[in-house]
């Protein structure tokens, strides 16, 4: 019972309403209605009681949950990430909206990919064709070489560009045929877009990295000049050859297996967060390892996987890795001293302390001889981390990097990784990572020292294996395996050179030398710019002209040993303009490759005239870099080279009796090393 007082005018409103309702109507009857029949499922919504279990995916979308496991019935549909576990972006506002707009988006392409399936295709076309599906992305590319394209999701058109359109009279041209043909390649007005992609990386919930890259696809093109004539339309299927070719060079690119390397570590972790617990002093070292050192380690490797492979593989050792993190902390403590032009001090301190502790985890580990990935993967960042960070001149005492080779070689041979390579009849579906560094380490560190490569027998045999010749070095650092194999061949030779081989065997294994590097240049068409048509990085053509370079600067070391060489020879500077002719395709600054060519410009710049365009080309690649150019094995081949060219310049012809000239004397660069005491790998 209501405890209101009785209200007369109420009861006449109520009166008033009930008749004029009935005084409307019937189809006014039927509209009054359906509000009533709305309220009901807002009522039982209301009356819903959230759940606090859910996946949080489902909690961003505000949508029930079934909480199965282990992913729910609407991730699992929709293709999304089901996160029972509370993920970092839960706790950061931006990071949820930006993730929830990132779901929305994957939900958005699905929808209107099931729609577009259904889709028949279209005899007109009214609109540019969509941009999100005509470019190869890491997620949807798999055979270069053949594939039928599907279709996109905002485009009704499925069409296999493998073989022309079943259509009678497809190869003459006739206008009447396919109007949307016409429409599609003539009328369509021009267009551009720029595409921004953006990559942030968390470390202990901290933001560290955050790279953004903008890249443009347009397709205005100049107008030709007056008079100019045109050329005619293709006839009798020149324009399907003409399409199937420019797509094979477009679409062709040879993306890297993700599951190329097996890291001794494990799998690359999804997340890039590393959980440790460090002192304020080396977290800070660690923040700007993970910032600045880690993303210049491996950046042909960062090419091909089109991803953060350096902090996928490198952060993972960090947390269960006692040495190779000491080993990171010092490296970051020699980047920050050399970046910051300090010298003595709090970062002196800092490197010698992780030096030594370094030593100590790794000589603990040997003595309770276990755990032997791990002393590898940290004697590897001894060595190769010193070629990316620091300055040669830097006074700090250390061990040199061929006695910490020496522990490499015991430890490969441990492992018994060179058999596992070379073995036909056990071969592994992954190529060890360590062994591939190891490699690229051997091979040119042997060059720095006149010696043989340690594993120069496992690089001969898979140079002549037919069913498994690669050891991953071209995945590494660009240069095709079966030029590094010559290379080790080219260090071989010179070895026995130095035991006294006599000038006729030298010559005859010269020139078999010669004939197997141009083995290697069947298939290359020359360099080119390694960038796609949107502008983005061509991993495949960037690879074409390393390896270009690296076969040149190989022809150069080889003709080097024959005995009388000299660098004023017409072969010798043909080659070396050859060489800076390749190296123009190279991309340079300090997001360029040029410090990962520090072997092939001291190869030919150490034999570069006083007015070869080489010095000129290589003091602006220089410029370019700036500071960076001081670092590393980079840094070291710019004093190196500086010295080698003073000294020849210095060393003039000088005339004989009889008028002519003698040929001024060859200026080693291992020489000038020597003499000057530096004991250093540049690679």
């Amino acid at each position: 019972m209501s405890s209101l007082p009785p209200n007369p005018q109420g009861d006449l409103m109520r009166a008033a309403t009930v008749n004029m309702a009935v005084a409307q109507p019937t189809k006014s009857k039927a509209a009054s209605k359906q509000p009533n029949n709305n309220a009901n499922p807002k009522a039982k919504s209301q009356m819903h009681r959230r759940s606090r279990t859910g996946c949080y995916t489902c909690r961003l979308r505000r949508k029930k949950c079934d909480e199965g496991t282990p992913m729910c019935t609407a991730c699992k549909h929709l293709g999304l990430d089901c996160e029972y576990k509370r993920p970092m972006w839960w706790s950061n506002n931006d990071s949820r909206r930006q993730h929830k707009d990132h779901i929305k988006m994957i939900i958005k392409r699905k929808k209107l990919n099931e729609k577009t399936s259904h889709a028949t295709i279209q005899t007109s076309v009214s609109s540019p064709p969509g941009l999100s599906h005509s470019l190869p992305t890491s997620a949807t590319f798999s055979d270069p070489l053949d594939r039928t394209r599907s279709a996109s999701i905002d485009s009704q058109l499925a069409f296999n560009f493998n073989s022309p359109p079943n259509v009678d009279g497809y190869g003459a041209y006739n206008p009447h045929m396919l109007p949307s043909h016409s429409d599609f390649m003539f009328n369509m007005s021009p267009y551009e877009i720029d595409v921004k992609t953006e990559r942030q990386m968390f470390v202990n919930d901290v933001p560290t990295i955050r790279e953004s890259t903008v890249s443009t696809f347009s397709t205005y093109h100049t107008p030709p000049p007056a008079g100019t004539i045109l050329p005619s339309y293709p006839m009798d299927g020149e324009w399907a050859e003409q399409v199937y070719q420019e797509r094979r060079e477009s679409l062709s690119e040879e993306a890297l297996n993700c599951n190329f390397f097996d890291f001794s570590q494990g799998m690359p972790s999804n997340t890039r967060q590393v959980d440790i617990e460090l002192e304020e002093n080396d977290q800070q070292l660690l923040d700007h390892f993970v910032q600045f050192v880690l993303p210049t380690i491996y950046p042909i490797l960062e090419t091909n996987q089109h991803g953060s492979i350096s902090s996928d593989l490198v952060l993972p050792a960090l947390q269960n890795n006692k040495g190779f993190l000491h080993c990171c902390l010092m490296t970051a403590a020699q980047h920050w001293k050399a970046t910051m032009n300090i010298q003595g001090g709090e970062f002196d301190d800092n490197i010698m302390r992780h030096r030594q502790a370094t030593i100590l985890a790794l000589c603990e580990e040997l003595n309770k001889d276990e755990n032997h990935h791990q002393i590898l993967d940290a004697t590897l960042g001894l060595i190769f981390f010193q070629t990316c960070v620091g300055r040669f001149d830097d006074a700090l005492p250390d061990i040199p990097w061929h006695q910490h080779f020496q522990a490499v070689n015991s430890l490969v041979t441990k492992l018994d990784l060179p058999r596992i390579v070379t073995d036909a009849t056990e071969q592994p579906t992954q190529t060890p990572f360590n062994m591939t560094l190891t490699s690229w380490i051997d091979i040119l560190g042997a060059t720095m020292q006149g010696r043989a490569p340690v594993f120069a027998h496992t690089y001969r045999e898979k140079h002549l294996s037919t069913t498994n010749p690669s050891l991953g070095l071209r995945e590494l650092m660009g240069c095709d395996d079966h030029v590094m194999y010559l290379i080790s061949e080219i260090a071989c030779l010179e070895a026995l050179k130095k035991e006294g081989m006599d000038d006729i065997t030298l010559c005859q294994h010269v020139h078999a030398l010669g004939d197997q590097i141009g083995l290697t240049e069947a298939h290359d068409s020359g360099p080119k710019m390694p960038y796609n048509a949107n502008g983005s990085l061509s991993p495949k053509q960037l690879s074409k002209n390393i390896t270009s370079a690296f076969r040149l600067a190989a022809r150069i070391y080889l003709c080097s040993l024959v005995p009388g060489f000299s660098p004023s020879q017409a072969s010798c500077v043909g080659l070396v303009e050859k060489l800076t002719n390749v190296l123009h395709f190279i991309p340079s600054g300090p997001g360029g490759f040029d410090r990962s060519l520090a072997w092939v410009y001291l190869i030919g710049g150490s034999i570069s005239g006083m007015n070869s365009s080489f010095r000129q080309f290589f003091n602006d690649r220089i410029a370019q870099l700036g500071d960076a150019a001081n670092n590393g094995s980079f840094g070291g081949v710019v004093s190196l080279l500086h010295e080698v060219w003073q000294q020849a310049d210095n060393s003039q012809p000088s005339p004989n009796a009889d008028g002519s000239t003698t040929e001024a004397p060859y200026i080693s660069w291992r020489d000038t090393m020597q003499m000057r005491g530096w004991d250093y790998l540049l690679i």
